[in-house]
């Protein structure tokens, strides 16, 4: 994986000048490296370029990677797909953060199947910004109701939000979109909600992303090349 380490490099560098041409510190933007469906040589070579944060989005994949990859310490794994009530019980045993909460029924398995031993689990809401029907999450309206239902889950620490948004080309737009989502959060804030996360921003709108607020960016392609 000769090439990872440089690739690595340059979405940080994108990641620190979209931070200073916003105004805030780069070190309150964070990098998961989307990983699904590279093999565990890529994560360990990204691992040894300095990268500790990983988002899966096939459990039964994920799991094969962290068994591979055991042997590195502090990695941090972050679920980001869809999640089936099947699926919850390795979810919540597995992972330190879940970006895709989007009902309480959900919220509710992997809180109640969240090893004491392990601490909260971090959780996001993903809101479907666009109401796309290929997309899973909340809805904007209904996003305070579970909101404050999933603040009350003893396991899970509610961190904040998530959003896939429509692909847009302008800059312009792709902000006008991810601003939703900044005001979202800042309305849950207001409620009394303790939100600190904004999970949003993948290779084609980082600097948008960056530049509306977000603290988790989600970058694959860029870093590891075209999915096998």
């Amino acid at each position: 994986m000769p090439k990872i380490d440089e690739k690595l490099h340059n979405v940080t560098a994108r990641l620190t000048a979209a931070a200073e041409a916003a105004g805030r510190h780069p070190q309150f933007v964070k990098l998961v490296a989307v990983s699904k469906t590279q093999p565990a040589e890529a994560l360990e070579a990204a691992y040894h370029a300095g990268q500790r944060r990983f988002g899966e989005n096939y459990l039964q994949e994920a799991l094969s990677k962290q068994e591979a990859l055991a042997h590195l310490p502090d990695i941090e794994w972050h679920f980001i797909g869809p999640i089936q009530s099947n699926k919850t019980r390795d979810i919540a045993e597995h992972f330190d953060w879940v970006h895709s909460v989007d009902r309480l029924k959900i919220a509710q398995r992997l809180n109640d199947q969240r090893p004491t031993p392990l601490g909260h689990l971090n959780v996001c809401l993903q809101v479907n910004l666009d109401a796309e029907d290929s997309k899973a999450g909340v809805s904007l309206q209904e996003l305070p109701d579970l909101a404050r239902k999933v603040s009350q889950l003893p396991n899970l620490s509610l961190r904040g939000l998530m959003a896939i948004p429509a692909p847009r080309e302008e800059q312009a737009a792709q902000r006008a979109s991810l601003a939703r989502l900044r005001q979202a959060l800042e309305d849950l804030r207001a409620q009394g909600l303790a939100l600190d996360t904004l999970s949003m921003g993948m290779s084609a709108d980082l600097e948008a992303a960056v530049a509306e607020g977000a603290t988790l960016v989600r970058v694959g392609t860029d870093i590891f090349g075209p999915r096998s």
